[in-house]
């Protein structure tokens, strides 16, 4: 009987069991919890769950069906494993086939079935999730999604169990080991993202852009797991029982064909050997060290009058090349070293002034996801010095479980400041302003976004489809978003500006049936006029730019970033927010004056003063003064005294003391609901009750625009519910919420 003869056996066998078709039925059903209790992708409110639809719909569902089909796989290798010890059969399988040649047949038989499973689980959930995504279904993203959050723990378990049953040989301990390791994987190692072996951290997951980094450190993460379980196995394969020898008898026994540990020892070796050199993570100290950031003083006898770059990514891979030219005035005249930072993970194949190779080296040191390079020039004093770089940028070890931010694909790219080139770390500008220019080569299809002032305009088309976008501004860094955007020009006549909101292709109809551009327009106008002008508006134009969902947003020299998770459809469908999408959408675009940036201390947000309760109580004023006070009493005022009135009676708000002696999960969910509570509804109304006591609309506009205007302390720059009392001249005890606030 040959060994693919013996497979098919051990498979046709292994089907017709009760206990598999009880682990496979739970495996294609798993992806439901994920709909409903297990939804590990990042939410961005507190108030309800946000996040973008493919994270809701596909991430998260693909994450409950690798969690609960790894266990059930775990199971089930165990219970199969264990069948023949149960059966007191061992002595006679063992003369008729080698135990190692049964280990793999079973191995084998089990992964096997782990791949139908698998497949019949992604065809069964197609339909719905199209359904789900609507117009975000990406079938391409739909098949790595689940090919690798979900499929990806199914064989790390089979091989965690096997190997943990061929150890110990009793089913109860190997149980026990599966279920330590996976709890160590949500507990101890929750914060080192290549030991997340059961559940991959996930940060977010893009409807409008791509998520090929994210998926590629997964998969990689997947694949450290897989080769040091794999040399886990073959050890525990050498274990197996022989000629009624003992653990370390039958080892000694097993090891005589000198493949079989050689076979466990290289894909040991492999695991160590990726785990060591992976490509995701930078090595920064962890303390950080802002010295190393920014510069005491830039040197007095160089500076630099203009630089320009040649920037190619490379789509396919995530890694990008360039050269980057300097143009440098020397006054001393004589040699001296100046320093650039650059991305870790890229290296310098060459440094050149005046056309001659320059001395250099690359820094060992990182920090704050930054690395030093240090370059001698010559005695010249005109010099001009270009700087050949490139490889895959690292993103910063100390936010490990937010990965994807660097990410470079043929759809999406984050080219953030010594992502995109060198950067000048103590040589400044002089008296005059540095010109900037960089030439950028992206795929036809999509376009650069400068962050900022800088301009950007295809420059040429070449012989490979690809387009050079030439960008240009002033200073010693660029910022470029890149990707398939439309951009929509909104005139705010009142505020002298013109808004270029550049949004994903693909939330077109979404933005469109939102209302995105006159909602932009009104707010704008309102909070301008009400609040005060943004400190950051360009002159004459304002870029609000869509990026990839879950970095969070800033805003500077005439441009601000809006998360893509503001607009999905479930989003602008939240009711804490709005009673419909352009109220939502409102809401979102007043954040750019309440919220954005650090000008709340999330040490506090267990309080109600937050940035939501101010973002609600100005959208409540736009809503009132565009659509009337009946409306605005209705959908916003009225429902906040609902939620409120709810909330004081609710038996843990009244009883904290048993919200302790919950499991932490749900102390967790309750936490964020009623979190959620005071913030969107609590809040809102204590302001609408100060508003009376301050005795006007115009009276509460004039403290807010004080409040939004005053000046910073620089050791501590947050805005405090003490600050917003004093301004009012209000104790916390006048804005207890004893009565119903009515307008």
């Amino acid at each position: 009987m040959n060994a693919m003869h013996r497979f098919c056996r051990e498979l046709s066998r292994l089907v017709r069991g009760r206990m598999t078709w009880l682990a496979v039925s739970l495996t294609i059903l798993s992806p439901l919890a994920g709909l409903t209790i297990y939804r590990p992708a990042y939410s961005a409110d507190t108030g309800s769950y946000v996040t973008a639809m493919t994270g809701m719909y596909a991430a998260n569902p693909a994450l409950a069906g690798g969690l609960i089909g790894a266990a059930a796989f775990a199971v089930l290798t165990i219970w199969e494993l264990d069948r023949v010890r149960r059966g007191n059969m061992e002595t006679l399988t063992d003369a008729v086939i080698p135990p190692q040649s049964a280990a793999w047949r079973r191995l084998l038989a089990l992964l096997a079935l782990s791949v139908l499973t698998q497949a019949v689980t992604m065809l069964a959930w197609l339909p719905w999730s199209i359904h789900a995504l609507g117009a975000v279904f990406d079938g391409g993203s739909y098949f790595w999604i689940y090919a690798v959050f979900m499929y990806g723990a199914l064989p790390l378990a089979i091989l965690l169990a096997a190997s943990a049953y061929q150890f110990t040989r009793r089913m109860e301990l190997s149980l026990l080991i599966c279920a330590a390791l996976a709890a160590l994987s949500f507990t101890v190692w929750s914060y080192q993202w290549p030991l997340h072996w059961l559940n991959p951290p996930i940060f977010s997951i893009s409807d409008d852009f791509s998520n090929d980094r994210l998926i590629a450190s997964v998969a990689y993460m997947r694949l450290i797991w897989l080769a040091a379980l794999f040399g886990v196995w073959g050890l525990s394969c050498l274990c197996l029982c022989r000629y009624g020898k003992g653990l370390a008898g039958s080892f000694c026994r097993n090891a005589r064909k000198v493949y079989r540990p050689m076979l466990s020892a290289v894909a040991l070796s492999c695991a160590v050997l990726l785990y060591m050199g992976q490509p995701f993570l930078d090595h920064s100290e962890m303390e950080m060290d802002y010295d190393f950031l920014y510069p005491e003083e830039y040197l007095e006898t160089v500076s630099c009058q203009a630089w320009h770059a040649d920037v190619r990514p490379e789509p396919a891979t995530g890694r990008l090349y360039g050269t980057a030219v300097y143009q440098l005035v020397n006054t001393a005249k004589a040699e001296q070293a100046i320093r650039f930072h650059i991305k870790p993970g890229y290296s310098v194949s060459s440094v050149q002034a005046n056309g001659a190779e320059a001395p250099f080296s690359l820094g060992a040191r990182e920090n704050m996801n930054e690395r030093e390079l240090t370059v001698t020039l010559p005695a010249e004093e005109q010099i001009e010095l270009s700087i050949r770089y490139g490889g895959y940028p690292q993103e910063w070890n100390n936010a490990g479980v937010v990965m994807g931010e660097q990410e470079i694909s043929g759809q999406y790219m984050n080219l953030e400041t010594e992502t995109l080139a060198p950067m000048l770390y103590d040589v400044g500008s002089g008296e005059e302003l540095m010109q900037a220019t960089v030439d950028l080569t992206l795929p036809g299809g999509i376009s650069a976004v400068p962050f900022g002032s800088a301009e950007a305009a295809p420059l040429r088309q070449n012989a490979d489809g690809t387009w050079t976008w030439r960008i240009e501004g002033w200073g010693n860094t660029m910022t470029v978003f890149a990707g398939d955007y439309i951009r929509e020009d909104i005139p705010i006549e009142s505020a002298g500006l013109t808004v270029q909101f550049y949004y994903a292709r693909k939330h077109s109809a979404v933005m469109r049936a939102a209302g995105a551009a006159e909602s932009i327009r009104e707010t704008i106008e309102y909070c301008t006029r009400h609040i005060g002008p943004l400190y950051f508006y360009g002159d004459g134009v304002f870029k609000l730019i869509e990026n990839r969902g879950g970095g969070g947003g800033y805003a500077a020299d005439g441009a601000s970033l809006a998360n893509e998770l503001d607009f999905t459809a479930q989003n602008l469908s939240d009711s804490a927010k709005g009673g419909a999408p352009a109220q939502v959408m409102i809401h979102e675009i007043v954040h750019q004056w309440w919220g954005l940036g650090n000008m709340f201390d999330f040490a506090e947000e267990d309080g109600p003063w937050s940035a939501e309760g101010l973002a609600c109580y100005t959208t409540y004023r736009i809503v009132k003064e565009l659509y009337g006070e009946e409306t605005a009493r209705r959908e916003y005022v009225a429902r906040w005294q609902e939620e409120v009135d709810a909330y004081y009676k609710d038996f843990y708000v009244r009883h904290p003391e048993y919200l302790n002696a919950l499991p932490e999960q749900y102390q967790t969910e309750l936490a964020n609901s009623l979190r959620g509570v005071r913030h969107y509804n609590e809040m809102p109304l204590k302001i609408l009750k100060a508003e009376k006591l301050v005795g006007s609309e115009e009276a509460m506009d004039a403290i807010l625009s004080g409040l939004f205007n005053r000046e910073l302390d620089p050791m501590y720059p947050y805005l405090t519910y003490q600050d917003f009392l004093d301004a009012c001249g209000l104790t916390e005890e006048a804005l207890m919420l004893d009565e119903t606030v009515s307008i």
